[in-house]
């Protein structure tokens, strides 16, 4: 069987925004940012596996951890569900960014999913506490 040209994919042109899927969404977001698969498992608290599992579309992460994949590299929540809204920046170090705002870009990036992530723990500690009050008013002692 022969293969025309026309049937053979560019495989450096074959990502777009229109045939794009959750997982390379997730795997184009985190490549902007810098950060390694390990990097972002380690910052959520999952395994590597998972981060693996959700940029090859074989899972799909929680809500929370969606809302903070969306902080960590700043792109919109609509952005990795759908392709629609505020996507990964486009600007690179090579389109004339200097180095240094590049890093702080990044670390920003960073440091807006670490705020969400302590947003997530405090919540939990927050339904802690009232479960706690609760069970204490409801306790005759």
């Amino acid at each position: 069987m022969q293969t025309s040209e026309s049937d053979m994919i560019d495989q450096d042109t074959w990502y777009t925004d229109e045939n794009a899927t959750f997982g390379d969404r997730l795997t184009e977001a985190r490549d902007r940012t810098g950060l390694s698969q390990e990097e972002v498992a380690e910052r959520l608290g999952v395994e590597l596996d998972t981060i693996a599992a959700w940029e090859d579309d074989l899972r799909e992460p929680r809500a929370n951890r969606m809302t903070m994949l969306a902080g960590m590299y700043g792109v919109s929540l609509s952005w990795l569900m759908t392709g629609k809204g505020e996507g990964p920046d486009l600007l690179e170090e090579g389109d004339g960014i200097a180095p240094d705002v590049t890093a702080i870009l990044s670390e920003m990036r960073g440091l807006r999913g670490e705020i969400a992530q302590a947003g997530e723990r405090l919540a939990r500690l927050e339904k802690r506490l009232r479960k706690t009050l609760s069970e204490a008013q409801n306790d005759p002692a």
